[in-house]
């Protein structure tokens, strides 16, 4: 009899295990690092691939042409978001994604969330992905689209996620406070709409959060947690991070073809048409002896150069 009971306490409490754990909106390491097992590199503790800072900023001067058409070279052909509202369009947003996903709240779901929540001492659903957001970070949520009474973001918390990320954001879904937020310097951000309302939990329920660092869509892209985010010109780029050194490593090469070319079309060497189509074995070695000539000025890591110029086959 006492074996049973133990058998029996032991069973409820793995039953119990298991309904706390489908509650928790927040995905396990090891579900992430299963989800994402292209990237080989360094990871965050709770197992989101961290893309070393020096790539994220080469990813700066990369173009959302570049960066799509390397990516769609290797199957990725659809990251790129677009038909966005946009705070400081002149500057370019870069960073890791944390994503979140938000759904219109149903109050039996939104009770089972809230409670597991509340048990680790989180107040506010909205602010649950904010609080582990690191520096670097760029919060993505799917808001669902979500206008009158969803905005679960205003200039309290945009001042937070600025704070803790020295970012901006990108949201499907409305902001609030969007004069305040334009008032915070640096906080590049991609939204959908603008509402003065905002959700009203626990009474007048509206969203809820259902994941953090999980599988999220933003318009008609699959984000993942550890992606380099890029926003630029009003479209939002999503690089995922094994493909992140190789979108800025062919993004510079580009530009380095571009300079030679223009160069050497103002000297008159070449002609346009030579220029701008394949170029010949001829102009590729005269290329080659450019860049070795010119290493040392050119806006391009000297070692991502000799890399290339190490790779070339003439």
């Amino acid at each position: 009899m006492f074996q049973f009971k133990n058998l029996l306490t032991a069973f409820l409490l793995i039953l119990l295990a298991q309904y706390t754990r489908a509650q928790e909106v927040q995905i396990s390491k090891e579900e992430l690092i299963a989800l994402t097992p292209e990237w080989k590199g360094e990871r965050f503790p709770d197992g989101r691939p961290k893309v070393p800072d020096k790539i994220l900023e080469r990813m700066k001067q990369v173009s959302v042409e570049e960066a799509w058409a390397t990516m769609k070279n290797a199957g990725y052909g659809y990251q790129v978001a677009e038909q966005w509202q946009v705070i400081n369009p002149d500057s370019v947003l870069v960073g890791r994604a944390v994503t979140a996903m938000f759904m219109p709240a149903r109050p039996d779901v939104w009770k089972a969330i809230d409670t597991v929540g509340k048990k680790k001492g989180r107040r506010g659903q909205n602010t649950w992905p904010v609080d582990i957001l690191v520096k670097g970070d760029v919060y993505v949520a799917d808001q669902f689209g979500a206008h009158r009474n969803g905005p679960t973001i205003g200039d309290n918390v945009g001042n937070a996620i600025y704070a803790r990320t020295g970012n901006g954001i990108v949201y499907d879904g409305a902001l609030r406070d969007v004069e305040g937020l334009k008032e915070i310097g640096g906080f590049t951000s991609y939204y959908t709409s603008y509402d003065p309302s905002y959700h009203n939990p626990p009474g007048d329920l509206n969203t809820m959060i259902v994941g953090i660092n999980r599988p999220t869509r933003i318009r008609t892209v699959t984000v993942m947690p550890g992606d380099v985010v890029l926003g630029k010109l009003g479209v939002v780029v999503f690089v995922p991070p094994h493909l992140a050194e190789k979108v800025c490593t062919t993004s510079e090469i580009v530009r380095l073809r571009d300079m030679f070319g223009h160069q050497r079309l103002r000297e008159g060497k070449y002609t346009a048409g030579q220029i701008d189509t394949r170029w010949t074995a001829d102009i590729e070695k005269d290329f080659s002896r450019w860049v070795n000539d010119h290493i040392n000025e050119l806006p391009v890591p000297k070692e991502t150069i000799q890399q290339f110029l190490k790779d070339r086959t003439w």
